[in-house]
């Protein structure tokens, strides 16, 4: 296998699992050494310490930073160890893959208050912008560089109880079109990769789970659901160097699933 990331540095946001785990792996198997920023109870700390070990197997370096991410005031913590790690290297990737917000309906006995609206929002989207503009202010991006982001189908398409997660999700697209004008000069790419339902932990919170799985499989032309490989997939050619041309972008990696 060609390790075409060899000496090349990435962060995940929201690493040890779903999507951003399944990216990670992919991404090391290229050989990008990675910083893998998680949020996990002592409980499943077993289970994740595995999935680690699978992406060290690769040979590459892995610093893993059990933090909240979405929290600004964990910069002072967090960068130190960054900075320590890639020594006088730069990074390369980041790829936001953080889920955690409110799924809470608009009526009800339990509705939607507007901090939950506000943490939502920035813990999904605003973050994105809190963490590229760090690492800019910093000096720490490589030039080329490349951001990377999950969407997902509820930016446009309303379900019961997704309303601030679909906020979030507009929010982040919003954010990921400018980054990629106002840092087209420093040579850094943005695109958000919309997935296709993809059965996860983060999916699985979703009221309507299992009625959303089976109108998937009716509407997906390959009559399956996308896996995390799918988009893992998707993330790698996004981080190669032929995709510098590619910015701005909502990318659809659903087997065309949005199509019907």
């Amino acid at each position: 296998m060609v390790r075409e990331f060899e000496g090349h540095y990435g962060i995940i946001l929201g690493g040890s699992s779903g999507l951003g785990y399944a990216s990670a792996l992919k991404l090391a198997e290229h050989g990008m050494n990675l910083i893998i920023l998680y949020r996990a109870s002592r409980m499943q700390m077993n289970e994740i310490q595995t999935r680690f070990d699978a992406i060290r197997k690769h040979n590459v370096e892995l610093l893993t930073i059990n933090a909240d991410a979405t929290r600004e005031d964990q910069f002072e913590k967090v960068m130190p160890q960054i900075k320590s790690f890639i020594n006088e290297n730069s990074i390369y990737l980041l790829l936001h893959s953080i889920s955690k917000g409110n799924l809470k309906p608009m009526t009800g006995d339990e509705i939607l208050s507007t901090s939950d609206f506000q943490q939502t929002i920035h813990s999904m989207g605003i973050s994105l912008y809190s963490w590229v503009s760090q690492l800019f202010q910093e000096d720490m991006f490589a030039q080329p560089a490349r951001i990377i982001s999950f969407t997902s189908e509820g930016n446009t398409r309303p379900m019961k109880g997704y309303a601030a997660v679909s906020a979030a999700k507009a929010t982040l697209e919003a954010i990921n079109r400018n980054i990629a004008i106002e840092f087209a000069s420093a040579q850094i790419t943005a695109n958000c990769i919309q997935a296709g339902v993809t059965d996860t932990s983060s999916l699985q919170r979703i009221p309507m789970y299992e009625e959303l799985k089976k109108e998937t499989l009716k509407r997906n032309p390959n009559k399956r659901l996308t896996i995390p490989e799918d988009i893992a997939n998707s993330v790698y050619l996004l981080a190669r160097k032929e995709s510098q041309w590619i910015t701005g972008n909502v990318i659809k990696v659903d087997g065309g699933e949005s199509l019907q």
